[in-house]
């Protein structure tokens, strides 16, 4: 039982070991504005996650590595944060650009085009 346990506790750390290196490219990927790999590495993100929710549910962790979890967890969380800067900043652009956009439709509208 003892050994069934540590392997399950591995497991439990190798997740977070992933999930952390998945969130570093995604954040890699937000700040060189690849949309579509940050959307598909998300996407692999969120199976990972309902993946590893019964096990580390059903997993205790001893100190050192429920320590080390809260270590991984942190850096995820931060990493996520500068994912967020960066997409809320794509963001702001496209609505800047939609909006932008949508007066120069008004103004043909209005004027007519002017080629």
């Amino acid at each position: 039982m003892q050994a069934h346990e540590h392997v399950n506790s591995a497991q439990v750390i190798a997740n977070y070991e992933l999930l952390s290196t998945l969130t570093v490219q995604m954040r890699e990927a937000a700040e060189l504005e690849k949309w579509d790999e940050l959307i598909s590495i998300e996407q692999q993100c969120s199976e990972l996650v309902e993946t590893m929710k019964p096990i580390d549910a059903a997993v205790e962790l001893d100190e050192a590595a429920r320590n080390y979890k809260n270590q991984l967890i942190q850096k995820i969380l931060a990493d996520e944060a500068m994912i967020r800067n960066h997409t809320q900043s794509w963001m702001k652009q496209l609505k800047h650009l939609m909006e932008s956009n949508r007066q120069e439709q008004r103004l043909q509208q209005t004027y007519g085009a002017v080629d």
